[in-house]
């Protein structure tokens, strides 16, 4: 049976126009929100925050995109800081389980495990305790566990974890780990957002520089913020096509490089259609989406902006 964001996602692209696709959680930590970004409080008036915190951060990204594309979702968000799925569970069930949610995208801490990173017996264990709540309000809510990226301070610095190994086995330990997190959830599939593997490929194609410990080489992204840690706001604009693109099914790249949001956040054309394409590229690799680039001359900024909640 065809799930009912699909269902909205085929309309869309068959000429539909606008439609509601329902309402979408995330549940995460400063990996959702935006830490040392301005995309943290970006457009936080669009979005629910059910903490009450004011923020904006990716799930205001994917809003921002998803009202562009002509879909009508009510995204909220519950985040906290250094946390993993462990935590909501323990201190926010209530609030995650106070309505039955049509999708959530949800991850873990950044290592995994905070106390042993890399073992993703706590991650496992979360993702599923954490279905179950989720199902229990709604058995067809349509779960995406994103897949984080590898962080430098964890690779680069001789403290890290990952400390003389490559950059993208951290990236597969984390994408091992959700998968195996996806698997073990019986009845109730989840899909598993590449993000990681999205950098990594903004990386090999010459989009992002690898190592910003040895400075960003010309013409090349930091996806990473000041910490080497977070990401920048190049960074989340990634997460947020990436994920955009695995919930709506839609090419990422039918936003065009005069995206708003990339726009409004400093992001030069080249960049966001670079970021489009890369987004793009991995999602394919993972399953069909249907190409539907936008393509235009212009390159003008957009005179206005659509802000809708």
């Amino acid at each position: 049976m065809v799930s009912r964001l699909t269902s909205v996602a085929l309309a869309l692209f068959l000429g539909a126009g606008n439609a509601v696709a329902g309402s979408i959680l995330f549940i995460g930590n400063s990996f959702t929100f935006g830490a040392g970004s301005a995309v943290r409080f970006y457009r936080a008036d669009t979005v629910t925050d059910l903490n009450g915190q004011g923020i904006g951060g990716m799930p205001a990204l994917f809003k921002s995109f998803a009202t562009q594309a002509g879909l009508s979702y009510e995204v909220y968000l519950e985040t906290q800081p250094g946390a993993g799925l462990d935590w909501h569970l323990e201190h926010k069930r209530d609030v995650i389980g106070q309505q039955p949610w049509d999708a959530v995208v949800m991850h873990g801490y950044s290592t995994l495990d905070t106390h042993k990173p890399g073992d993703p017996t706590v991650l496992i264990a979360s993702v599923r305790r954490m279905a179950e709540v989720l199902s229990a309000r709604n058995p067809a809510v349509q779960l995406r566990l994103l897949a984080t990226w590898a962080r430098a301070d964890q690779v680069y610095d001789p403290k890290g974890a990952w400390f003389g190994k490559p950059i993208e086995s951290m990236t597969q330990d984390l994408r091992t780990a959700y998968n195996q997190a996806a698997a073990g959830l019986p009845g109730t599939k989840a899909v598993v957002v590449p993000v990681g593997e999205a950098w990594m490929r903004a990386m090999h194609t010459g989009v992002a520089d690898s190592n910003p410990y040895d400075g960003i080489d010309a013409n090349k992204i930091d996806l990473w913020t000041y910490d080497h840690y977070h990401a920048s706001i190049a960074g989340y604009y990634l997460e947020a096509l990436t994920v955009f693109g695995s919930v709506t099914s839609r090419d990422p790249r039918s936003l065009g490089q005069n995206e708003c949001s990339g726009f409004e956040l400093g992001l030069s054309p080249a960049q966001v259609g670079a970021l489009q394409q890369v987004a793009f590229d991995q999602l394919s690799a993972e399953g069909p989406v249907s190409a539907a680039p936008l393509r235009s001359n212009t390159l003008t900024p957009p005179a206005s902006c659509v802000r809708s909640r």
